[in-house]
Protein backbone atom coordinates (compact mmCIF):
# COMPACT_ATOMS: atom_id res chain seq x y z
CA UNK A 1 0.00 0.00 0.00
CA UNK A 2 1.70 3.46 -0.90
CA UNK A 3 2.45 5.69 1.84
CA UNK A 4 -0.21 8.19 2.72
CA UNK A 5 0.79 11.92 2.29
CA UNK A 6 -0.55 15.64 2.67
CA UNK A 7 -1.81 15.36 -1.12
CA UNK A 8 -3.15 12.05 -0.60
CA UNK A 9 -5.19 12.27 1.87
CA UNK A 10 -6.88 15.01 -0.36
CA UNK A 11 -8.07 18.35 -0.51
CA UNK A 12 -9.96 18.73 3.18
CA UNK A 13 -6.89 17.84 5.62
CA UNK A 14 -7.45 20.44 7.92
CA UNK A 15 -4.76 22.03 10.19
CA UNK A 16 -6.26 20.60 13.42
CA UNK A 17 -5.87 16.87 12.12
CA UNK A 18 -2.89 16.21 14.02
CA UNK A 19 -4.38 16.15 17.35
CA UNK A 20 -8.42 16.08 16.59
CA UNK A 21 -11.17 18.33 15.70
CA UNK A 22 -12.06 20.39 19.01
CA UNK A 23 -16.35 19.28 18.23
CA UNK A 24 -15.19 16.14 17.35
CA UNK A 25 -17.23 14.17 20.15
CA UNK A 26 -20.24 16.54 19.64
CA UNK A 27 -20.06 15.41 16.14
CA UNK A 28 -20.11 12.22 16.74
CA UNK A 29 -22.66 12.26 19.05
CA UNK A 30 -24.98 13.50 16.56
CA UNK A 31 -23.37 11.24 13.58
CA UNK A 32 -24.51 8.49 15.69
CA UNK A 33 -28.17 9.92 15.94
CA UNK A 34 -28.85 9.80 12.02
CA UNK A 35 -26.92 6.23 12.45
CA UNK A 36 -28.82 4.92 14.86
CA UNK A 37 -32.04 5.89 13.18
CA UNK A 38 -30.77 4.19 10.19
CA UNK A 39 -29.77 1.11 11.19
CA UNK A 40 -32.67 0.40 13.40
CA UNK A 41 -34.76 1.05 10.69
CA UNK A 42 -33.45 -2.19 9.25
CA UNK A 43 -35.39 -4.20 11.92
CA UNK A 44 -38.15 -2.17 13.72
CA UNK A 45 -40.85 -2.61 10.92
CA UNK A 46 -41.12 -6.23 11.71
CA UNK A 47 -43.17 -5.92 14.58
CA UNK A 48 -45.27 -3.92 12.68
CA UNK A 49 -46.40 -5.63 9.67
CA UNK A 50 -49.03 -7.80 10.84
CA UNK A 51 -50.72 -4.23 11.56
CA UNK A 52 -49.89 -2.63 8.27
CA UNK A 53 -51.11 -5.88 6.02
CA UNK A 54 -54.48 -5.03 8.32
CA UNK A 55 -54.51 -1.61 7.89
CA UNK A 56 -53.63 -1.44 3.67
CA UNK A 57 -55.57 -4.57 2.96
CA UNK A 58 -51.88 -6.52 1.85
CA UNK A 59 -50.74 -10.12 1.16
CA UNK A 60 -48.04 -10.96 4.08
CA UNK A 61 -45.53 -11.56 1.08
CA UNK A 62 -46.02 -8.26 -0.18
CA UNK A 63 -46.15 -6.11 2.85
CA UNK A 64 -42.43 -8.07 3.62
CA UNK A 65 -41.06 -6.25 0.82
CA UNK A 66 -41.43 -3.22 3.49
CA UNK A 67 -38.53 -4.59 5.19
CA UNK A 68 -36.39 -6.38 2.35
CA UNK A 69 -37.07 -3.57 -0.10
CA UNK A 70 -35.07 -0.85 2.94
CA UNK A 71 -32.42 -3.91 2.96
CA UNK A 72 -32.10 -3.78 -0.48
CA UNK A 73 -31.36 -0.38 -1.54
CA UNK A 74 -29.38 0.10 1.74
CA UNK A 75 -26.65 -2.33 0.74
CA UNK A 76 -26.36 -0.97 -2.90
CA UNK A 77 -26.60 2.72 -2.00
CA UNK A 78 -22.94 1.96 0.78
CA UNK A 79 -20.52 2.28 -1.26
CA UNK A 80 -21.32 4.92 -3.71
CA UNK A 81 -22.35 6.90 -1.27
CA UNK A 82 -19.29 6.35 0.49
CA UNK A 83 -17.24 6.95 -2.47
CA UNK A 84 -19.73 10.62 -2.63
CA UNK A 85 -18.43 11.68 0.37
CA UNK A 86 -14.22 11.05 0.16
CA UNK A 87 -14.47 13.05 -3.27
CA UNK A 88 -17.46 15.68 -2.57
CA UNK A 89 -16.95 16.29 1.46
CA UNK A 90 -18.79 14.24 4.14
CA UNK A 91 -20.61 17.16 5.37
CA UNK A 92 -22.38 17.43 2.20
CA UNK A 93 -23.38 14.18 1.96
CA UNK A 94 -24.07 13.68 5.56
CA UNK A 95 -26.26 16.54 5.24
CA UNK A 96 -28.26 15.49 2.42
CA UNK A 97 -28.35 11.78 3.30
CA UNK A 98 -30.18 13.03 6.83
CA UNK A 99 -32.49 15.43 5.11
CA UNK A 100 -33.53 12.98 2.47
CA UNK A 101 -34.04 10.20 5.32
CA UNK A 102 -36.55 12.79 7.01
CA UNK A 103 -38.45 13.46 3.99
CA UNK A 104 -38.81 9.69 2.78
CA UNK A 105 -39.78 8.68 6.99
CA UNK A 106 -42.11 11.48 6.30
CA UNK A 107 -43.53 10.33 2.99
CA UNK A 108 -43.38 5.96 4.19
CA UNK A 109 -45.53 6.98 7.56
CA UNK A 110 -48.43 8.69 5.50
CA UNK A 111 -48.04 6.20 2.53
CA UNK A 112 -51.67 5.32 1.61
CA UNK A 113 -51.11 2.74 -0.56
CA UNK A 114 -48.85 -0.65 -0.37
CA UNK A 115 -47.27 0.10 -4.14
CA UNK A 116 -46.41 4.06 -2.66
CA UNK A 117 -45.43 2.20 0.97
CA UNK A 118 -42.93 0.19 -0.76
CA UNK A 119 -41.57 2.78 -3.20
CA UNK A 120 -40.88 5.09 -0.25
CA UNK A 121 -39.58 2.33 1.66
CA UNK A 122 -37.01 1.73 -1.35
CA UNK A 123 -36.25 5.16 -1.30
CA UNK A 124 -35.68 5.46 2.37
CA UNK A 125 -33.17 2.61 2.22
CA UNK A 126 -31.38 4.83 -0.67
CA UNK A 127 -31.05 7.54 2.24
CA UNK A 128 -29.93 5.25 5.09
CA UNK A 129 -27.00 4.11 2.60
CA UNK A 130 -26.18 7.88 2.16
CA UNK A 131 -25.72 8.19 5.73
CA UNK A 132 -23.85 4.76 7.42
CA UNK A 133 -20.34 5.41 5.24
CA UNK A 134 -19.96 8.59 6.67
CA UNK A 135 -19.72 8.09 10.18
CA UNK A 136 -16.65 6.00 9.85
CA UNK A 137 -15.60 8.64 7.18
CA UNK A 138 -16.42 11.35 9.66
CA UNK A 139 -14.68 9.52 12.60
CA UNK A 140 -11.57 8.62 10.17
CA UNK A 141 -11.14 12.64 9.24
CA UNK A 142 -11.76 13.93 12.78
CA UNK A 143 -9.97 11.68 15.06
CA UNK A 144 -6.39 10.53 15.47
CA UNK A 145 -4.86 7.71 17.74
CA UNK A 146 -6.48 5.93 20.98
CA UNK A 147 -9.69 8.60 20.76
CA UNK A 148 -10.30 7.21 17.27
CA UNK A 149 -10.40 3.22 18.76
CA UNK A 150 -12.35 4.94 21.15
CA UNK A 151 -14.71 6.64 18.45
CA UNK A 152 -14.85 3.38 16.50
CA UNK A 153 -16.23 1.77 19.84
CA UNK A 154 -19.23 3.91 19.97
CA UNK A 155 -19.75 3.33 16.35
CA UNK A 156 -19.64 -0.79 16.88
CA UNK A 157 -21.90 -0.04 19.97
CA UNK A 158 -24.63 1.86 17.63
CA UNK A 159 -24.40 -0.94 14.53
CA UNK A 160 -24.98 -3.47 17.35
CA UNK A 161 -27.35 -1.63 19.56
CA UNK A 162 -29.69 -0.56 16.91
CA UNK A 163 -30.23 -4.03 15.18
CA UNK A 164 -30.63 -5.74 18.06
CA UNK A 165 -33.12 -3.40 19.59
CA UNK A 166 -35.18 -2.94 16.65
CA UNK A 167 -38.25 -5.22 17.80
CA UNK A 168 -38.49 -3.89 21.24
CA UNK A 169 -38.43 -0.12 19.76
CA UNK A 170 -40.84 -1.00 17.63
CA UNK A 171 -43.41 -3.49 19.63
CA UNK A 172 -43.17 -0.23 22.22
CA UNK A 173 -44.23 2.12 19.47
CA UNK A 174 -47.31 -0.32 18.61
CA UNK A 175 -48.09 -0.56 22.09
CA UNK A 176 -48.32 3.39 22.92
CA UNK A 177 -50.14 4.70 19.89
CA UNK A 178 -53.63 3.18 19.74
CA UNK A 179 -55.85 2.65 16.66
CA UNK A 180 -54.89 0.96 13.46
CA UNK A 181 -52.60 3.66 12.24
CA UNK A 182 -50.40 3.03 14.98
CA UNK A 183 -47.91 1.21 12.46
CA UNK A 184 -47.25 4.71 11.19
CA UNK A 185 -45.58 6.12 13.90
CA UNK A 186 -42.55 3.09 13.82
CA UNK A 187 -41.79 5.88 10.81
CA UNK A 188 -43.10 9.02 11.75
CA UNK A 189 -40.98 9.01 14.73
CA UNK A 190 -37.76 9.57 12.52
CA UNK A 191 -39.03 12.96 11.70
CA UNK A 192 -38.91 15.09 14.73
CA UNK A 193 -35.38 13.34 15.88
CA UNK A 194 -33.94 13.42 12.29
CA UNK A 195 -35.10 17.43 12.05
CA UNK A 196 -33.01 18.03 15.42
CA UNK A 197 -29.65 16.14 13.87
CA UNK A 198 -29.68 17.80 11.04
CA UNK A 199 -29.74 21.17 12.47
CA UNK A 200 -27.16 20.11 15.19
CA UNK A 201 -25.35 18.42 12.28
CA UNK A 202 -25.46 21.93 10.20
CA UNK A 203 -24.21 23.60 13.14
CA UNK A 204 -21.45 20.94 13.94
CA UNK A 205 -20.07 19.24 11.84
CA UNK A 206 -17.07 21.25 10.05
CA UNK A 207 -17.03 22.51 6.40
CA UNK A 208 -14.07 21.73 3.92
CA UNK A 209 -11.03 24.37 3.88
CA UNK A 210 -11.31 24.41 0.01
CA UNK A 211 -14.40 24.19 -2.16
CA UNK A 212 -14.14 20.39 -3.85
CA UNK A 213 -13.42 20.82 -8.16
CA UNK A 214 -16.82 18.93 -8.66
CA UNK A 215 -15.76 18.91 -12.34
CA UNK A 216 -12.27 16.91 -11.54
CA UNK A 217 -13.92 14.84 -9.43
CA UNK A 218 -13.90 10.69 -11.57
CA UNK A 219 -17.20 9.47 -9.57
CA UNK A 220 -16.15 5.71 -11.86
CA UNK A 221 -19.94 5.00 -13.25
CA UNK A 222 -18.92 2.40 -14.91
CA UNK A 223 -17.34 0.78 -11.79
CA UNK A 224 -20.60 1.76 -9.46
CA UNK A 225 -22.90 -0.12 -11.99
CA UNK A 226 -20.79 -3.18 -11.71
CA UNK A 227 -20.69 -3.10 -8.04
CA UNK A 228 -24.35 -2.39 -7.59
CA UNK A 229 -24.99 -4.95 -10.40
CA UNK A 230 -23.21 -7.75 -8.10
CA UNK A 231 -24.27 -6.52 -4.65
CA UNK A 232 -27.61 -6.92 -6.07
CA UNK A 233 -27.14 -10.05 -7.15
CA UNK A 234 -25.94 -11.67 -3.62
CA UNK A 235 -29.04 -10.07 -1.91
CA UNK A 236 -31.80 -10.27 -4.43
CA UNK A 237 -32.09 -14.01 -3.81
CA UNK A 238 -32.28 -13.89 0.33
CA UNK A 239 -33.97 -11.49 0.92
CA UNK A 240 -36.70 -12.66 -1.88
CA UNK A 241 -36.61 -15.89 -0.02
CA UNK A 242 -37.65 -14.04 3.22
CA UNK A 243 -39.85 -12.06 1.34
CA UNK A 244 -41.83 -15.05 0.21
CA UNK A 245 -41.20 -14.17 -3.25
CA UNK A 246 -42.01 -16.72 -6.27
CA UNK A 247 -39.31 -19.06 -7.61
CA UNK A 248 -35.63 -19.84 -6.23
CA UNK A 249 -33.18 -16.89 -8.02
CA UNK A 250 -30.44 -18.41 -6.00
CA UNK A 251 -28.61 -18.83 -9.83
CA UNK A 252 -28.50 -15.15 -9.77
CA UNK A 253 -25.33 -15.74 -7.14
CA UNK A 254 -23.28 -17.16 -10.29
CA UNK A 255 -24.61 -13.84 -12.20
CA UNK A 256 -22.89 -12.13 -8.92
CA UNK A 257 -19.32 -13.42 -8.71
CA UNK A 258 -19.05 -12.51 -13.04
CA UNK A 259 -20.12 -8.93 -12.09
CA UNK A 260 -18.02 -8.68 -8.82
CA UNK A 261 -15.09 -10.47 -10.79
CA UNK A 262 -15.58 -7.50 -13.65
CA UNK A 263 -15.60 -4.76 -11.05
CA UNK A 264 -12.11 -5.85 -9.84
CA UNK A 265 -10.82 -5.87 -13.47
CA UNK A 266 -12.29 -2.51 -14.16
CA UNK A 267 -11.21 -1.28 -11.00
CA UNK A 268 -7.91 -2.14 -11.08
CA UNK A 269 -7.70 -0.71 -15.01
CA UNK A 270 -9.01 2.45 -13.98
CA UNK A 271 -6.35 2.67 -11.06
CA UNK A 272 -3.39 2.27 -13.47
CA UNK A 273 -4.96 5.01 -15.96
CA UNK A 274 -4.38 7.27 -13.05
CA UNK A 275 -7.95 8.12 -12.05
CA UNK A 276 -9.98 7.27 -9.29
CA UNK A 277 -12.03 3.98 -8.89
CA UNK A 278 -15.38 3.62 -7.12
CA UNK A 279 -13.04 1.08 -4.27
CA UNK A 280 -9.42 1.32 -4.67
CA UNK A 281 -7.55 -2.27 -5.45
CA UNK A 282 -5.16 -1.29 -2.93
CA UNK A 283 -7.62 -1.80 0.11
CA UNK A 284 -7.14 -5.04 -0.51
CA UNK A 285 -3.75 -4.94 0.90
CA UNK A 286 -3.98 -2.87 3.56
CA UNK A 287 -3.83 -4.11 7.16
CA UNK A 288 -6.22 -5.88 8.41
CA UNK A 289 -9.26 -4.48 5.87
CA UNK A 290 -9.92 -8.22 4.03
CA UNK A 291 -9.89 -10.41 7.08
CA UNK A 292 -11.98 -7.44 8.87
CA UNK A 293 -14.65 -7.57 6.03
CA UNK A 294 -14.89 -11.42 5.96
CA UNK A 295 -15.35 -11.37 9.45
CA UNK A 296 -17.89 -8.77 9.90
CA UNK A 297 -19.75 -10.72 6.67
CA UNK A 298 -19.91 -14.18 8.46
CA UNK A 299 -20.52 -13.26 11.92
CA UNK A 300 -23.47 -11.16 10.25
CA UNK A 301 -24.75 -14.33 8.99
CA UNK A 302 -25.31 -15.98 12.53
CA UNK A 303 -25.83 -12.70 13.94
CA UNK A 304 -29.05 -10.84 11.93
CA UNK A 305 -30.71 -14.08 11.62
CA UNK A 306 -30.62 -15.08 15.54
CA UNK A 307 -33.48 -12.07 15.95
CA UNK A 308 -36.15 -13.69 13.50
CA UNK A 309 -35.87 -16.73 14.60
CA UNK A 310 -36.03 -16.35 18.44
CA UNK A 311 -39.13 -13.55 17.47
CA UNK A 312 -40.60 -16.55 15.59
CA UNK A 313 -40.46 -19.28 18.52
CA UNK A 314 -41.21 -16.87 21.45
CA UNK A 315 -44.30 -15.65 19.02
CA UNK A 316 -45.67 -18.59 16.94
CA UNK A 317 -43.92 -21.45 19.81
CA UNK A 318 -45.08 -19.31 22.84
CA UNK A 319 -47.79 -16.99 22.57
CA UNK A 320 -45.82 -13.94 23.15
CA UNK A 321 -47.09 -10.42 22.41
CA UNK A 322 -45.01 -8.38 19.65
CA UNK A 323 -43.55 -6.56 22.74
CA UNK A 324 -43.03 -9.03 24.88
CA UNK A 325 -40.61 -10.75 22.47
CA UNK A 326 -38.58 -7.92 22.18
CA UNK A 327 -38.45 -7.51 25.55
CA UNK A 328 -36.93 -11.01 25.85
CA UNK A 329 -33.94 -10.55 24.13
CA UNK A 330 -33.20 -7.38 25.41
CA UNK A 331 -30.12 -8.64 27.62
CA UNK A 332 -28.38 -9.35 23.85
CA UNK A 333 -28.37 -5.33 23.40
CA UNK A 334 -28.00 -4.31 26.55
CA UNK A 335 -24.58 -6.43 26.11
CA UNK A 336 -23.77 -5.11 23.17
CA UNK A 337 -23.88 -1.62 24.32
CA UNK A 338 -22.10 -2.18 27.52
CA UNK A 339 -19.28 -4.07 26.51
CA UNK A 340 -18.81 -2.52 22.33
CA UNK A 341 -17.87 1.26 23.98
CA UNK A 342 -15.49 -0.52 26.41
CA UNK A 343 -13.80 -2.45 23.72
CA UNK A 344 -13.62 0.14 21.70
CA UNK A 345 -10.63 1.54 24.06
CA UNK A 346 -9.06 -1.19 24.55
CA UNK A 347 -8.09 -1.97 20.88
CA UNK A 348 -4.67 -0.41 20.51
CA UNK A 349 -3.51 -3.01 23.45
CA UNK A 350 -5.43 -6.26 22.78
CA UNK A 351 -5.91 -5.82 18.74
CA UNK A 352 -7.33 -8.64 17.14
CA UNK A 353 -7.25 -10.95 21.07
CA UNK A 354 -10.87 -8.87 21.30
CA UNK A 355 -12.57 -10.31 18.60
CA UNK A 356 -11.31 -13.57 18.98
CA UNK A 357 -12.02 -13.60 23.08
CA UNK A 358 -15.63 -12.10 21.69
CA UNK A 359 -16.68 -14.88 18.98
CA UNK A 360 -15.61 -17.39 21.42
CA UNK A 361 -18.47 -15.96 24.09
CA UNK A 362 -20.92 -15.25 21.06
CA UNK A 363 -20.71 -19.17 20.06
CA UNK A 364 -20.58 -20.09 23.76
CA UNK A 365 -23.69 -18.07 24.68
CA UNK A 366 -25.89 -18.87 21.86
CA UNK A 367 -24.86 -22.83 22.28
CA UNK A 368 -26.35 -22.20 26.11
CA UNK A 369 -29.32 -21.01 24.90
CA UNK A 370 -30.01 -23.70 22.32
CA UNK A 371 -29.37 -26.41 25.04
CA UNK A 372 -31.75 -24.97 27.64
CA UNK A 373 -34.34 -23.96 25.03
CA UNK A 374 -34.48 -27.63 24.22
CA UNK A 375 -33.54 -29.52 27.59
CA UNK A 376 -34.39 -27.17 30.33
CA UNK A 377 -37.21 -23.90 30.78
CA UNK A 378 -38.24 -23.35 27.02
CA UNK A 379 -39.08 -19.42 27.99
CA UNK A 380 -37.51 -16.03 27.69
CA UNK A 381 -36.45 -16.63 31.29
CA UNK A 382 -33.57 -19.11 30.77
CA UNK A 383 -32.35 -17.12 27.98
CA UNK A 384 -31.20 -13.63 29.87
CA UNK A 385 -28.05 -14.70 31.23
CA UNK A 386 -26.74 -16.44 28.48
CA UNK A 387 -28.17 -14.52 26.16
CA UNK A 388 -26.43 -11.66 27.71
CA UNK A 389 -23.01 -13.43 27.56
CA UNK A 390 -23.96 -13.63 23.92
CA UNK A 391 -24.70 -9.97 23.63
CA UNK A 392 -21.02 -8.74 25.95
CA UNK A 393 -19.53 -10.86 22.86
CA UNK A 394 -20.95 -9.49 20.69
CA UNK A 395 -19.98 -5.79 21.64
CA UNK A 396 -16.16 -7.40 21.16
CA UNK A 397 -16.95 -7.95 17.82
CA UNK A 398 -18.09 -5.42 16.20
CA UNK A 399 -16.67 -2.80 17.96
CA UNK A 400 -13.12 -3.79 17.76
CA UNK A 401 -13.60 -5.30 14.15
CA UNK A 402 -14.18 -1.80 12.64
CA UNK A 403 -11.32 -0.67 14.01
CA UNK A 404 -9.44 -2.97 13.08
CA UNK A 405 -10.33 -3.49 9.75
CA UNK A 406 -10.78 0.57 8.79
CA UNK A 407 -7.63 1.68 10.84
CA UNK A 408 -4.98 1.70 8.13
CA UNK A 409 -7.38 2.82 5.71
CA UNK A 410 -6.33 6.40 3.97
CA UNK A 411 -8.59 8.92 5.48
CA UNK A 412 -9.27 9.79 1.66
CA UNK A 413 -10.72 6.69 1.03
CA UNK A 414 -12.35 5.64 4.25
CA UNK A 415 -16.10 6.32 3.34
CA UNK A 416 -15.62 4.03 0.49
CA UNK A 417 -13.77 1.76 2.66
CA UNK A 418 -16.18 1.92 5.59
CA UNK A 419 -19.24 1.92 2.87
CA UNK A 420 -17.37 -1.72 1.88
CA UNK A 421 -17.37 -3.09 5.09
CA UNK A 422 -21.07 -2.34 6.26
CA UNK A 423 -22.07 -3.80 2.28
CA UNK A 424 -20.40 -6.99 3.41
CA UNK A 425 -22.34 -6.96 6.96
CA UNK A 426 -25.86 -6.20 4.94
CA UNK A 427 -24.38 -9.01 2.90
CA UNK A 428 -23.65 -11.35 5.45
CA UNK A 429 -27.13 -10.09 7.37
CA UNK A 430 -29.55 -10.81 3.98
CA UNK A 431 -28.11 -14.18 3.69
CA UNK A 432 -28.07 -14.69 7.59
CA UNK A 433 -31.64 -14.03 7.67
CA UNK A 434 -33.31 -16.09 4.78
CA UNK A 435 -30.74 -19.05 5.60
CA UNK A 436 -31.51 -19.01 9.47
CA UNK A 437 -35.40 -18.40 8.70
CA UNK A 438 -35.43 -21.41 6.22
CA UNK A 439 -33.61 -24.07 8.25
CA UNK A 440 -36.00 -23.02 11.27
CA UNK A 441 -38.82 -24.13 9.27
CA UNK A 442 -37.31 -27.19 7.91
CA UNK A 443 -36.69 -27.93 11.25
CA UNK A 444 -40.57 -27.02 12.22
CA UNK A 445 -42.20 -29.10 9.50
CA UNK A 446 -40.02 -32.13 10.10
CA UNK A 447 -40.15 -32.14 14.10
CA UNK A 448 -43.41 -30.48 14.97
CA UNK A 449 -41.30 -29.12 17.46
CA UNK A 450 -40.85 -24.98 18.09
CA UNK A 451 -38.10 -25.84 20.87
CA UNK A 452 -36.25 -28.28 18.82
CA UNK A 453 -36.41 -26.20 15.75
CA UNK A 454 -35.02 -23.19 17.64
CA UNK A 455 -32.32 -24.93 19.05
CA UNK A 456 -31.08 -26.45 16.13
CA UNK A 457 -31.35 -23.22 14.43
CA UNK A 458 -29.16 -21.54 16.93
CA UNK A 459 -26.67 -23.97 17.14
CA UNK A 460 -26.27 -23.39 13.25
CA UNK A 461 -25.65 -19.40 14.19
CA UNK A 462 -23.15 -20.80 16.37
CA UNK A 463 -21.38 -22.48 13.95
CA UNK A 464 -21.12 -19.55 11.73
CA UNK A 465 -19.81 -18.04 14.83
CA UNK A 466 -16.77 -20.42 14.90
CA UNK A 467 -16.39 -19.94 11.20
CA UNK A 468 -15.90 -16.01 11.89
CA UNK A 469 -13.12 -17.55 15.00
CA UNK A 470 -11.20 -19.26 12.11
CA UNK A 471 -11.20 -16.10 10.11
CA UNK A 472 -9.89 -14.08 13.38
CA UNK A 473 -7.61 -16.70 14.60
CA UNK A 474 -5.53 -16.51 11.06
CA UNK A 475 -5.57 -12.72 11.06
CA UNK A 476 -4.13 -13.08 14.67
CA UNK A 477 -1.80 -15.78 13.76
CA UNK A 478 -0.86 -13.73 10.63
CA UNK A 479 0.04 -10.66 12.58
CA UNK A 480 2.21 -12.37 15.53
CA UNK A 481 4.05 -13.73 12.41
CA UNK A 482 4.99 -10.41 11.22
CA UNK A 483 5.90 -9.05 14.46
CA UNK A 484 8.52 -12.00 15.22
CA UNK A 485 9.57 -11.68 11.42
CA UNK A 486 8.38 -14.48 10.24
Amino acid sequence: MRQETTASRGRFLRPWQASGHPNRWHVLAVSQVAAFMALLDVSIVNVALPSIERGLGASAGTVQWVVSGYALTFGLALVPAGRLGDALGRRRMFLIGLAAFVVTSALTGAAPTTGLLIAARLLQGVAGGMLIPQNSGLIQELFQGAERGRAFGVLGATVGFATATGPVVGGVIMGLVPGPDAWRWVFYVNVPIGMVALVLAARLVPRPTTRPNVRDTHLDLVGSVLLGGGVLCLLLPPVSAESGGAGDPWWLFGVAVVLLFAFVRWELRVTRRGRQPLLDPGLARTPGFAFGSAIGMVYFVGFTGIWLVLALYFQDGLGYSPLRSGLAVTPYALGIAASAAVAGRLVPRFGRRLTVSGLIATAAGLAVVALLLRHGDPSMWATVAPLLVAGLGGGMVTSPNITLTLQHVPVSMAGAAGGALQTAQRIGAAIGAAVLATIYYHLLTSTHDYATAVSDTLLCAATLMLLALLIAVTDLARHRSRAHGG
